[in-house]
């Protein structure tokens, strides 16, 4: 988003009423355990039930109203992805992972339960690797901004686990070359040897509920103030996934485009209807998928 620069010279400020507004502490990254040997180890039963819902300060919003109907179960749940963040220059991880959050999430749950007969929650699920065998509660996994992650290995070994158990994990909004090389580097570390390829038009992914062949660049809200669909040099939208052993998407990667932005803004005049209509159909078709597969 074009505002995103100058709220990083706010953010010293921003994370402290951040603090005084929401439910949860920020997490702190360096009192996270990173023993990537727990991964598949025996756990009791409490490690293995889902977290409650919760939530965390923001980079954009706080204090979202809650729906009232949050506490009811769903068949499918927004699970969100809390990774860590690549440093600043000062040594700081920001908190790229709760970009559109909540908003964006409670947008296409509220478009799946209007436009499908699945039974969305309401609300979200932050969801940490580091939260015993809490990620395995919540078969699809997304992230935002993934051109700023920097996984740690209990983060890698987590999400590799997960996805070869038969979870799916959806990863949109980040653009150009370098934000390019800064996930591929952490996907890496999940998959060593799994090639990164393009879906093809009649991939199964496309066709769950929407007949999606004809699919164009999503842009973020930047679009409203630049009128460019893209952002730095990320020009054409990239299409891109990784199959497991038997030919199924359990990674589907949305490069240069802002999927997230897409449901956040579908209820701002200024966003253009057209980018939300195909973000959302495109994010039913993969849930769908990740349901079916």
């Amino acid at each position: 988003m074009l505002l995103r620069g100058v709220l990083v010279a706010m953010l010293p400020a921003f994370l402290l009423l951040s603090a005084l507004w929401a439910a949860g502490p920020i997490p702190d990254w360096r009192q996270f355990p990173n023993d990537a040997s727990m991964v598949g180890r025996r756990t009791s039963r409490k490690e293995q039930a889902p977290q409650k819902f919760r939530e965390y300060p923001a980079w954009e919003y706080n204090n979202f109203p809650i729906p009232a109907d949050a506490g009811v179960p769903g068949e499918w749940v927004f699970a969100r992805f809390m990774y860590r963040a690549v440093p600043t220059w000062s040594g700081y991880r920001l908190i790229n992972w709760t970009i559109d959050y909540p908003r964006s999430d409670r947008h296409l749950s509220a478009a799946v339960r209007r436009l499908t007969r699945i039974q969305a929650r309401s609300v979200e699920e932050p969801v940490a690797a580091e939260d015993g065998d809490d990620i395995y509660n919540w078969p699809w996994l997304y992230a935002v901004e993934v051109g700023h992650w920097d996984l740690t290995d209990l983060e890698a070994a987590k999400l590799r686990d997960f996805l070869e158990r038969g979870g799916f994990f959806m990863c949109d909004d980040f653009h150009g070359t370098v934000e390019w090389q800064t996930f591929e580097a952490s996907m890496k570390k999940v998959f060593p040897n799994r090639p990164i390829v393009d879906l093809p038009n009649d991939e199964a992914i496309f066709h769950t509920v929407y007949d999606l062949d004809d699919r164009y660049q999503v842009p973020g809200e930047q679009f409203v103030y630049s009128h460019r669909t893209y952002e730095k040099d990320g020009y054409q939208a990239r299409w891109r996934g990784i199959y497991d052993d038997k030919g199924r998407v359990m990674v589907a990667i949305c490069h240069n485009m802002d999927l997230g932005d897409s449901w956040e803004h579908a209820d701002n005049p200024e966003y253009p209807e057209q980018y939300s209509a195909l973000g959302f159909r495109i994010g039913i078709d993969y849930l769908v998928y990740a349901m079916t597969h």
